[in-house]
């Protein structure tokens, strides 16, 4: 049964609204959709292998995803009749509490919940020496095949440590890094040469620059490039100076381009390879989350009630059930289509409404072309008619 592996996934939906309501579930937090943070509310997505959403949740804007869990799982639970769960859900969902809960959770014959959760990047420095002790193995694999390589390992509570390479990946990643690296060390350069010049008594234009001045402006350059590990600025130095930590900068590497995941689902049932690609598929939900943000524009939102920010969510989860299932039937039946350009076509058909002089109104939709009804075939629903109309009316 599909219904067997679920996915869930966390937006944040931006709102335009000021003052502040009981109950309000507008509030600051982080978004996903920059780096920053911006008052908004949360929308939680549930949906199933295939990729049709089956339920969804609507949360504070400062809620963490840990804490929306367990009352989504337990929601499942009650509105279907599951004989077993398997939850995949991305990093955000990693923490011991959570994985904790997921595991006391059961299903009404008794079966534990499983999951399938990836490792967030701040979980690495835990788990440094098994990432160690695998890289080399992964690594050897990889340059085999030219392909990603898989291994696993155990841990305790029963629970398997998935770890997958990416070689591809782990070269953009180490190139990027290190060309962050050069820039930074040009900034190093320059901020000492202006440092020194002025020791020198050189005059430049505009203010001047002092090493706590150049101490932190480095410091913000690396902070903002996630490097802080890697190059530590000494701020107890009375001078501008800073240090290269080679281990920080191993670790890193032997990070790039893996994807670790914890799972408790057992080996005989899904394997290494099954685990990561059930995974994978979760960015199905990202992809909904861009069509809810682009085509369905439920952001930004201008209510303010709870209630009305509910029925706005609902309202624009119903239409992505509608573009997955036109999605679903596309791909079955015309798959060079997709929804957003037969959705073009579609609003060429209109209703009129014409007065004659005499009085008389005519309605009716437009005349449907034989191209046009065949979208309708392809969407295996019934073509409109003035009749059908008024029937639905």
């Amino acid at each position: 049964d599909e219904l067997e592996v679920v996915f869930y996934d966390l937006t944040t939906v931006g709102v335009s609204a000021e003052g502040v309501l009981e109950g309000d579930l507008r509030a600051w937090g982080k978004a996903k959709a920059h780096a920053g943070t911006e008052r908004q509310f949360v929308v939680g997505v549930v949906q199933t292998a295939d990729g049709l959403p089956i339920t969804h949740d609507v949360f504070e804007g400062n809620v963490s995803e840990p804490e929306t869990v367990r009352g989504i799982v337990e929601g499942l639970v009650a509105r279907f009749a599951l004989r077993r769960l398997i939850l995949v859900a991305d990093r955000g969902l990693l923490t011991e509490d959570n994985l904790q809960i997921l595991e006391q959770l059961k299903l009404p014959g008794g079966r534990a919940v499983e999951y399938i959760v990836a490792v967030p990047a701040r979980h690495y420095t835990q788990m440094t020496k098994v990432i160690g002790t695998l890289h080399p193995q992964l690594v050897q694999a990889s340059r085999t095949t030219g392909q990603e390589a898989l291994i696993e390992a155990e841990l305790e509570h029963g629970r398997r440590l998935v770890v997958a390479h990416d070689p591809e990946t782990a070269t953009q990643m180490h190139r990027a890094r290190q060309q962050q690296l050069r820039g930074l060390c040009a900034l190093s350069d320059e901020l000492r040469s202006k440092l020194d010049a002025q020791d020198a008594g050189e005059r430049a234009r505009g203010r001047a620059l002092t090493d706590h001045g150049a101490k932190l402006r480095f410091h913000q350059a690396v902070a903002e490039r996630r490097l802080s590990r890697i190059l530590q600025v000494d701020a107890e130095a009375a001078l501008f100076s800073w240090s290269f930590n080679l281990k920080a900068y191993r670790e890193a590497w032997q990070r790039d381009g893996k994807l670790v995941l914890i799972t408790n689902v057992p080996k005989a049932d899904l394997d290494t390879a099954g685990v990561v690609q059930r995974y994978k598929a979760l960015a199905d939900i990202e992809r909904g989350f861009r069509v809810l943000k682009s085509e369905i524009e439920i952001a930004p939102c201008y209510h303010r009630l709870p209630d009305r920010i509910r029925a706005h969510t609902f309202i624009c989860f119903l239409a992505l059930v509608i573009h997955r299932v036109m999605r679903l039937r596309l791909r079955a039946n015309r798959p060079d289509l997709t929804p957003l350009a037969l959705l073009e076509q579609l609003k060429r058909i209109q209703y009129h409404e014409v007065r004659l002089g005499t009085g008389k109104r005519l309605r009716g939709p437009t005349t449907l072309k034989p191209e046009q009804l065949e979208w309708f075939e392809v969407l295996e629903v019934e073509a409109p008619t003035h009749k059908r109309l008024q029937q639905a009316v």
